[in-house]
């Protein structure tokens, strides 16, 4: 079994854990959110996002690449010798570009050589989510792309809460339609709305998702 494995950037807390248990085969994404923003900031960049993707100058995408490539080498460290680190755009991910955004782009489903033959190696390939061009891709949507790829028979985002809350209950399952109404709805906000469309994305091309222990149906 293929599982694709988001981790976020603010903490490598539990990713080796999840790695081991999950098992078969894991190709882990990452994120950088919280270093890209306070780097930002301490170079006087302006930090904004559209829907969860963020304006990206030539300037900011300096701070991108920087920070994905600190959090990668944290990420692999935690994982141990297994891991394999791969830069999205040095590998070929794919996305199409958002100029309105800058930088920017929405990422599509594709198989990059390298994280099938690491995954063949039974090794872990950690992605960081730039594409080719080079463009900031968000790591939540890249993850389910990613998935939908490389064929994975499952996706599963590694958060720091148990998995998705409504009215402070934990919810096992969600389905895809009842997510996006609530996300449009505004009852959803912050990081948890990106994470919940991209599972929307994976389980509507015949991947399961999931989000901590909420499951996300079709």
């Amino acid at each position: 079994m293929t599982v694709v494995l988001k981790v976020g950037g603010a903490s490598t807390a539990g990713v080796a854990e999840a790695v081991r248990a999950l098992g078969g085969r894991v190709c882990v994404v990452h994120g950088a959110g919280p270093q890209i923003s306070e780097e930002m900031e301490r170079r006087g960049l302006e930090v904004r996002f559209v829907v969860g993707r963020r304006v990206t100058t030539p300037e900011v995408l300096e701070v991108v690449r920087e920070s994905f490539a600190q959090v990668r080498v944290a990420v692999c460290a935690a994982i141990g010798e297994r891991a394999v680190p791969l830069a999205g755009d040095e590998i070929g991910l794919e996305a199409v570009h958002l100029p309105e955004l800058g930088l920017v782009g929405s990422p599509v489903p594709c198989a990059p050589k390298p994280v099938l033959e690491v995954l063949a190696a039974r090794l872990v390939p950690v992605v960081s989510p730039l594409a080719r061009g080079p463009l900031n891709v968000n790591a939540d949507e890249t993850a389910a792309a990613l998935a939908v790829g490389i064929g994975a028979e499952r996706l599963h985002f590694l958060t720091d809460v148990p998995g998705v809350y409504r009215g402070g209950d934990l919810v096992p399952t969600l389905d895809a339609t009842t997510a996006e109404a609530l996300v449009q709805s505004g009852e959803f906000e912050g990081g948890i709305v990106p994470k919940l469309l991209a599972a929307v994305r994976a389980v509507r091309s015949g991947v399961p998702a999931e989000i901590g222990l909420t499951e996300v149906l079709a």
